[in-house]
């Protein structure tokens, strides 16, 4: 759980530390949560390793109203150690500059509601001042990231046991790009795959809400990574038991239970992007030693889901 004043690190409900096994190329554990070291040839500039980030996660398939990209940097400045996170918050930048990354790549955006100055006196121009004076760029890959093949719901859907996932919502008919994913897992009750989704994922306070049957027959599983409200009909529309997501509205889910469509287990926000997290470290690591270069990439553990506690 996370601890009151102050940043904590994610746990699971089986164990602390990262909600799934981290992938064998990991050499050690830090602050960072995990690391993955390269022993090859050269360090990349920033604009080599955006360039490796984007061929993954285009920055053409993300919605319109998104804000990706680099956020701040010099392209030419040399790239030595990564970091990957939720959340570019004040905890996220001391841990990335502790660490004396060069670059912080996160899912959500600084900057995603348009602003008139990044002054220090803001919180979002404070984390780019405290960047840039700690020679650290931010990039952000979000919903590029939840589109695209081996991203945030391709994420979510392995640590909860998916096979034979497809699109939820494919960007063109047999893509293997859309939002959202679905697929199957062994036949079980609703409630015991709360569970399974409680343990998989990291605690918050949020916790795990669920509407439906707790008897209901649970195999054919709808996941959609942070807000998927919107996504509740269609998981219903290709057959879904269950669908997992965020930041279900009041009348949005009455509405979908008045309906009868599937069943919903609400998690965290943060919590359903976070297997992502040390996924994409694995990818850009594989991806940069690749390309022959020399960078240790990490990813981050902290918590930072903004409520902090709940009662009842």
């Amino acid at each position: 759980m996370p601890f009151p004043g102050g940043p904590a690190r994610w746990s699971c409900g089986r164990a602390a530390g990262p909600p799934f096994a981290p992938p064998a190329a990991v050499v050690g554990s830090g602050p960072g949560g995990g690391a993955y070291a390269a022993d090859v040839t050269r360090t990349p500039v920033l604009a080599e390793v955006v360039d490796l980030v984007h061929r993954r996660y285009p920055t053409e398939t993300a919605e319109d109203w998104d804000a990706v990209g680099l956020v701040c940097g010099d392209p030419v400045a040399p790239v030595r150690r990564v970091l990957v996170a939720v959340d570019p918050v004040a905890a996220v930048v001391d841990e990335a500059l502790g660490l004396d990354a060069d670059l912080l790549v996160t899912h959500h955006p600084l900057l995603l509601t348009p602003v008139s100055s990044v002054a220090a006196t803001t919180p979002a121009g404070a984390v780019v001042h405290r960047l840039i004076a700690g020679g650290c760029a931010l990039l952000a890959a979000h919903t590029n990231a939840d589109v695209a093949e081996h991203g945030v719901n391709d994420a979510l859907a392995a640590v909860l046991g998916l096979t034979g996932t497809v699109p939820l919502l494919p960007t063109a008919p047999g893509a293997p790009t859309g939002l959202g994913r679905i697929g199957d897992i062994e036949p079980t009750t609703l409630e015991a795959f709360a569970e399974r989704v409680r343990e998989a994922l990291p605690t918050a306070a949020h916790g795990v809400r669920v509407q439906g049957d707790p008897r209901r027959p649970v195999r054919r599983v709808a996941v959609v990574g942070g807000s998927g409200g919107d996504c509740l009909a269609a998981a219903t529309a290709v057959g879904a038991d269950v669908l997992v997501t965020s930041d279900l509205k009041h009348h949005v889910a009455l509405d979908h239970r008045e309906a009868g469509g599937a069943a919903v287990v609400d998690v965290a926000h943060a919590a359903s992007e976070w297997p992502w997290v040390p996924a994409f470290a694995a990818l850009l690591h594989g991806d940069l030693v690749a390309a022959g270069f020399d960078v240790d990439v990490q990813y981050s553990a902290l918590v930072t889901d903004p409520w902090t506690f709940h009662l009842g």
